[in-house]
C-alpha cells in the first residue's frame, strides 16, 4: 500500500488458507451489507459504536474539569475495559507525560500500598471508572485506599445514573459523577467519557485522538474490506484455534491487551471463537518461538511494528565487531524480517501492521479499526459482539460465593 500521509497504518497480508471464488463473493457481500449497516447504526443514540460517530458529544464539561488539572499524581481505578484503553494510550505516550500515574486494574495490595504511602489529598486526583458501580474489584480497591484520602475536591467518578454502590458513594461524598452511558460496554468504550477523561489529565487532545477514526469507513474503505476478507477466510478455515497478537515494541503492551479483551468478549460464544494470545518480540523468541513456528499449525499472527527513526546508538561500541555497528532499532527490525520471512517459509498466515509517525490521531485510527473488524466479524459468525453472557454469570457465582447467599 501506498504512503498515503505520515499518520499511515500499513497493512501487509500474507495467507495460506484458499477460497472458493462463490465463497469469495459471498463475503464481499455480507462485508458491504455490515459496512452499511454500521454507517447507519453511528447515527442512531444508545447504540453501543454511537461513540464513534460524528454526532456523538462528550457528556462532560472541560472547563468543569480543569480545576483538577493542578495534581501531580493520578490514581484510576476500573477493570477490564473502563480502564485499558486509557492505559494502552498511556504507555504509548508515557515518556512525554510528565504526570506520575497509577492504573489499578486488578487486586493487587502491593500496588494499593504504594499509593497509600506515596499519595496525598493534596498531590493526587482519584479518577473511579465502573459502568455498574458494582464492580466488586473496583469497590474492593477503593476500600482498601486510606480512609478519607478522597474527597469532592480530589476524586471524579464515572459510573451509569442507575442507583448503584459507586454512585451512593459518590453522592455521600459529594463527589463530581460523569455519566458511563449504559449501552456502551467496557470494551468499546475507548472513544467515550471512561477513556476521554484520563487522557485529558495527561494532557492528550481529545479532539486529535478522535480525528481519523472514521477513515476505515470514508477514505480507506479499500484497505478494511481487504482485511476482513483475510479474517473471514481464517474463521471459514475452521483451521485456526489461536490468534497471536506479537508486537516488536514495548509501548504496545496494554493495546495488545485492550485487543485480546476485545476479541475474546465479543466473538468467543456459542463455541465459537479463537483464542487471542499477546506475545512480545524478541523476547518470546527466546521461549515460544519453537512452538509458534514448530508446533502445530493452527494459529494466525498479527504482527505490529512501528516505524522508529530515532537511532540509539552504543557509543561505547564494546562489541561492534559482533554487532556491526548496528543500533537496537535496526537488530529489533532484522530480528521481526527473520521472523516473517520464517513465517513465509512455513506457510503460515500472518497480517503485519506497521505504525508509521505514531501520534494520538494514529492511534485512535488503530483502535476504531479493530472495533469495525470484530464487529462485523462477529455478526458473520451470527454472535452478538456487544454481550457478555458467560462473564456475567461469573460474577452472580462470585457474589453468592463471597455473600454466602
Amino acid at each position: 500500500m501506498k504512503k498515503r500521509n505520515n499518520n499511515i497504518i500499513r497493512f501487509k497480508h500474507y495467507s495460506n488458507i484458499k477460497t472458493k471464488i462463490n465463497k469469495k463473493k459471498s463475503f464481499e457481500k455480507v462485508i458491504e451489507n455490515n459496512l452499511n449497516l454500521i454507517t447507519h447504526e453511528l447515527n442512531l443514540k444508545k447504540n453501543a459504536i454511537f461513540t464513534l460517530g460524528k454526532k456523538f458529544k462528550i457528556n462532560f464539561s472541560i472547563k468543569d474539569l480543569k480545576s483538577y488539572k493542578k495534581f501531580s499524581k493520578i490514581v484510576i481505578i476500573g477493570m477490564g475495559g473502563s480502564i485499558l484503553g486509557a492505559q494502552a494510550v498511556y504507555d504509548f505516550f508515557k515518556t512525554k507525560i510528565k504526570k506520575q500515574i497509577f492504573f489499578v486494574n486488578n487486586l493487587e495490595a502491593s500496588l494499593l500500598k504504594e499509593i497509600n504511602t506515596n499519595c496525598s489529598k493534596k498531590n493526587t486526583l482519584f479518577v473511579l471508572i465502573s459502568k455498574s458501580g458494582n464492580t466488586i474489584e473496583t469497590l474492593s480497591s477503593i476500600n482498601t485506599l486510606n480512609k478519607d484520602i478522597i474527597d469532592k475536591k480530589n476524586a471524579i467518578v464515572i459510573t451509569t445514573n442507575e442507583t448503584n454502590q459507586l454512585l451512593n458513594f459518590a453522592k455521600r461524598k459529594k463527589i463530581k459523577v460523569i455519566n458511563h452511558r449504559s449501552y456502551v460496554s467496557g470494551r468499546y468504550s475507548i472513544f467515550s467519557e471512561t477513556s476521554l477523561v484520563p487522557l485529558y489529565f495527561m494532557d492528550i487532545q481529545i479532539s486529535q485522538f478522535r480525528k481519523d477514526i472514521l477513515d476505515f469507513l470514508n477514505k480507506e474503505k479499500k484497505i478494511l474490506k481487504k482485511n476482513l476478507l483475510n479474517m473471514f477466510k481464517i474463521y471459514e478455515s475452521k483451521k485456526i484455534n489461536s490468534i497471536i497478537l506479537m508486537s516488536y515494541f514495548k509501548e504496545s503492551d496494554h493495546f495488545l491487551q485492550w485487543l485480546q479483551q476485545l476479541i475474546a468478549e465479543s466473538l468467543g460464544k456459542n463455541n465459537k471463537g479463537i483464542l487471542p494470545v499477546t506475545s512480545l518480540g524478541p523476547k518470546d523468541h527466546h521461549s515460544l518461538l519453537q512452538l509458534y513456528l514448530d508446533g502445530p499449525k493452527d494459529k494466525f499472527f498479527y504482527i505490529f511494528s512501528q516505524k522508529d527513526k530515532n537511532k540509539n546508538r552504543n557509543n561505547l561500541k564494546l562489541f561492534s565487531k559482533v554487532l556491526n555497528n548496528k543500533d537496537i532499532n535496526q537488530i529489533l527490525f532484522s530480528q521481526k524480517e527473520a521472523f516473517l520471512k520464517t513465517l513465509k517459509t512455513k506457510k503460515i498466515s500472518y497480517v503485519e501492521i506497521t505504525i508509521n509517525n505514531l501520534n494520538s490521531s494514529t492511534l485512535g485510527k488503530l483502535f476504531s479499526y479493530f472495533i469495525l473488524e470484530t464487529i462485523i466479524i462477529g455478526r458473520k459468525l451470527n454472535l452478538n459482539p456487544f454481550n457478555q453472557p458467560a462473564v456475567e454469570s461469573v460474577k452472580k457465582n462470585t457474589k453468592r460465593i463471597l455473600f454466602n447467599q
